[in-house]
């Protein structure tokens, strides 16, 4: 069974940047797809970005294409998201998560969908001043 923990937030003014990681332990990061949901106070929990087991492809919501990039390391079991060009709107808690093993390559929304994620980190809190 894989265990994450997200790092990496904090506050920041709009415009700035951060880079999320989370750290998964057990043997099989390397086989699961890596997705970053949000949840704002008051708001469902909602889907950021994902990438498939090797890397090849990449998923992003309309909300952060362009300024977010998620990558992955499978020889370190991390996964990370650089957000740039922060936006007040991005405040929340961010959350990793495994899963989503039976989506194909070309299945947007089956990465999107929280319900394909079979592990979830605790979360980490990202405030965007303006």
């Amino acid at each position: 069974q894989v265990q994450l923990v997200e790092s990496g937030g904090g506050l920041v003014q709009a415009g700035g940047s951060l880079k999320l990681s989370c750290a998964a332990s057990g043997r099989t990061f390397s086989s699961y797809a890596m997705g970053w949901f949000r949840q704002a106070p008051g708001k469902e929990r909602e889907f950021v970005a994902a990438i498939r087991w090797s890397g090849s492809s990449t998923y992003y919501a309309d909300s952060v294409k362009g300024r977010f990039t998620i990558s992955r390391d499978n020889a370190k079991n991390t996964v990370y998201l650089q957000m740039n060009t922060l936006k007040p709107e991005d405040t929340a808690v961010y959350y990793c998560a495994a899963g989503a093993a039976r989506c194909s390559a070309s299945a947007y929304g089956c990465y999107a969908s929280r319900y394909e994620y079979l592990v979830w980190g605790q979360g980490t809190q990202v405030t965007v001043s303006s």
